[in-house]
């Protein structure tokens, strides 16, 4: 009964799929390990957690930026298996150009998903809310944010906007957020597992 906890940890943090940031053919040009510099990389974002992972594909594949593949359990079509998770400053440039596109298009996407968020936010501390967490998000905001859910939870993000006086954009916030959650110099992880 203790590990389950831990092991249900583990199975929300496993990515389906993940979006191609870049797509290397001939692998790493100046990796010190020989068996990496022919070998095809695909650098990728999962679309659930945001995890950055280097992939490799199957023989005679080739992705683009912005395509979907997936990475879970079952048969794979286009990725052969996956090297482990990569920090953003293993990330080839065109990678790091493909990364704030990409997370737009997933929260906007997704929008009931991070709606949801706003709706179940909790304190972190007595002192500090998780909505807090959010980049132009203060204490007023907050409270109000609260109040208004307290009747009724939001609807979508325009909802949010309409409810809550001078809030945000909260799509962009959002946005902010799990871009500087990428740079994992954060205390406090809200969309990054």
């Amino acid at each position: 009964m203790d590990n389950q906890p831990d092991n249900h940890k583990e199975e929300r943090t496993k990515e389906e799929y993940a979006i191609v940031l870049d797509f290397l053919p001939n692998g790493y040009l100046n990796d010190p390990r020989p068996m990496f510099k022919k070998t095809p990389i695909v650098q990728a974002i999962g679309n659930k957690h945001f995890t950055l992972l280097e992939l490799v594909p199957k023989k005679e594949i080739f992705v683009q930026p912005s395509d979907i593949v997936y990475i879970g359990e079952k048969e794979r079509d286009k990725i052969h298996h996956i090297n482990g998770r990569l920090p953003l400053n293993k990330l080839t440039p065109t990678a790091k150009s493909e990364i704030e596109p990409i997370v737009k298009k997933i929260v906007h996407e997704n929008q009931a998903r991070f709606v949801e968020f706003f709706n179940k936010a909790q304190p972190l501390s007595t002192r500090m809310h998780s909505l807090e967490l959010l980049p132009g998000l203060g204490k007023k905001h907050m409270w109000e944010i609260l109040e208004e859910r307290r009747g009724e939870p939001f609807k979508d993000f325009d909802d949010l906007k309409n409810r809550v006086k001078l809030m945000p954009d909260p799509e962009k916030i959002i946005i902010k957020r799990i871009l500087k959650e990428l740079e994992k110099e954060e205390k406090y992880y809200i969309f990054l597992e």
